[in-house]
């Protein structure tokens, strides 16, 4: 069902030039029912339908699940799962995260996935009259929300060495409401330096937001931006555990930002999210973040998979977009990627799409060292220049 949004909230979307049609749907986005189709749109296009008994290299996936003491963690709360909350596990995981992190416990907020405050962050702070400005190719779900709104969305292309411009996204819309830079990227695994996003976060509108997704961030053996989110009351980052922390079937996310920001982003339904999260997801998250060696090892078993097969392509004279510090790479086949798709779909290997943009591109994810084999061996059989 759809959210009332009540006769204030109204008045606050007219003044930013919304119409009657468009606040109706904000309201139907904002509504329950509305979100799980819209999670469920987003997912179908980042990625095809698992092909059972395929190898699974398609969704970013991590190829394996949660660290063992983390699942052991979960297991505990299916064991207490009579209860809503059996010994303040959101507190448990604030804590966790702000120790590890820098940020304080009362800028973090947990949800189940990150399509639902992308959304809120475009209804909040985009507009018919201030818009969203993010690269291209990025992750869509944010512009897809902006559109749908009715919001400017300006898509703004990588540098040559495919970095976020942040000097040419601030020039394509100087007034924009809402700044979208994921890092590393989605398709590409490339990340933009720590002093470029800060350029933007210091030379954007005052009143606008930089939104940064760092989903991938735990495979980067480096800086992250958590430290704007500490500081400054105009940044939201956005972190998940479904990537190096194998937990993309329990949907748990985080987002860092002051507490005025997100108010912002919650008035128009209470924002009740933290409470509709599973406490199995909760615990195994609070369990995974300090695991500083489990993590540093899982990112390089995940190096090691994705060099061997990026050195097997190149070897064959096959161009891979350069500099991916994630788990995914981007093949370049000179034709189009969807024939290259089906022909390893027959030798039971499954891969990621295309963007508009780049149609001829594939996305890669890394997946174990024997999928990867798996994977350079099905490119042996249906690779012709």
């Amino acid at each position: 069902m759809a959210t009332q949004l009540g006769p204030e909230m109204e008045q606050d979307l007219a003044n930013r030039g919304y119409s009657r049609r468009q606040m109706a749907k904000v309201a139907a986005l904002l509504g329950a029912a509305a979100a799980t189709v819209r999670v469920g749109s987003v997912e179908a296009q980042q990625a095809a339908k698992a092909v059972a008994g395929a190898v699974r290299i398609g969704a970013n996936e991590c190829w394996t699940g949660p660290f063992p003491v983390a699942a052991e963690a979960a297991y505990k709360l299916v064991n207490e799962g009579n209860r809503y909350e059996p010994d303040n596990e959101h507190e448990k995981l604030f804590r966790a995260v702000a120790s590890v992190e820098g940020v304080p416990a009362e800028r973090i907020v947990a949800w189940p996935g990150s399509s639902d405050p992308l959304s809120r962050v475009a209804v909040a702070y985009a507009s018919p009259s201030r818009g969203i400005v993010t690269a291209n190719p990025t992750y869509e779900a944010i512009w897809r929300t902006g559109e749908w709104l009715g919001a400017k969305v300006t898509k703004v292309p990588l540098t040559s060495d495919y970095r976020h411009d942040v000097k040419a996204m601030l020039a394509a819309d100087p007034n924009a409401g809402v700044y979208y830079i994921c890092s590393p990227n989605n398709p590409t695994g490339t990340v933009t330096p720590i002093a470029d996003i800060e350029w933007l976060a210091n030379n954007k509108p005052k009143d606008a937001i930089l939104v940064i997704d760092e989903a991938y961030i735990h495979w980067v053996d480096g800086p992250n931006a958590a430290k704007l989110a500490a500081t400054r009351d105009d940044v939201l980052i956005l972190r998940t555990f479904s990537k190096l922390f194998g937990m993309a079937g329990m949907r748990l996310g985080l987002t860092f930002a002051s507490p005025a920001l997100m108010e912002k982003m919650m008035r128009y339904d209470g924002g009740q999210v933290s409470g509709m999260l599973p406490m199995t997801a909760v615990a195994c998250g609070t369990a995974s973040v300090t695991q500083a060696d489990l993590i540093k090892q899982r990112r390089a078993e995940m190096v090691a998979a994705r060099e061997k097969a990026v050195s097997h392509l190149k070897a064959k004279g096959i161009k891979v977009i350069p500099g991916s510090q994630a788990n995914m790479f981007m093949v370049d086949w000179g034709k189009p990627a969807k024939g290259m798709m089906d022909a390893l779909l027959a030798q039971n290997v499954q891969i990621g799409r295309s963007w508009p943009i780049w149609p001829n591109v594939s996305r890669i994810s890394v997946g174990s060292m024997s999928e990867m084999e798996a994977f350079n061996a099905a490119i042996d059989k249906v690779w012709t220049a």
